[in-house]
């Protein structure tokens, strides 16, 4: 087994991305750190009733995220004999990935193509587009 690590940015959807990160993985003796990031916002004003609404239902999505998400597909790369580790954290995912591949000095981040090729889609760009202007490692993005 290598140091190498690669951060897998996985919304529970994109498949793909996963099985690309475990082969690539499997080729390279590297370990995969897989991450769910639930976009969040701390910018808003809420009442005190909101906040805790919003703790509950932060509580409720990590707990599903955690059950739905993660836990299955460690269990896949353990059954697989891939050494991985996985996340769930609340933010901006551009941001943590980028963060999260420095602190744990990643060798690549690997994720998912979300969207179509619609015309707001290509101007505006994507999480994995910008990952891929903002990433202190490089970004395969799998379609």
């Amino acid at each position: 087994m290598s140091d190498e690590l690669y951060v897998v940015g996985y919304d529970g959807e994109h498949k793909r991305a996963i099985e690309h990160a475990a082969e690539q993985a499997a080729r390279a003796g590297a370990a995969l750190h897989i991450v769910h990031v639930i976009e969040w916002s701390p910018y808003r004003f809420l009442t005190p009733q909101e906040l805790e609404e919003r703790h509950k239902r932060r509580t409720e999505e990590s707990t599903r995220a955690e059950t739905e998400v993660i836990a299955p597909v460690l269990e896949e790369m353990k059954s697989r004999g891939i050494t991985a580790t996985g996340e769930i954290r609340y933010g901006n995912v551009v941001e943590l990935l980028a963060e999260i591949a420095q602190k744990r000095r990643a060798s690549a981040i690997i994720m998912g193509r979300s969207g179509g090729s619609s015309f707001g889609g290509r101007i505006f760009g994507s999480a994995a587009m910008g990952l891929a202007q903002v990433s202190p490692v490089p970004v395969t993005i799998v379609p």
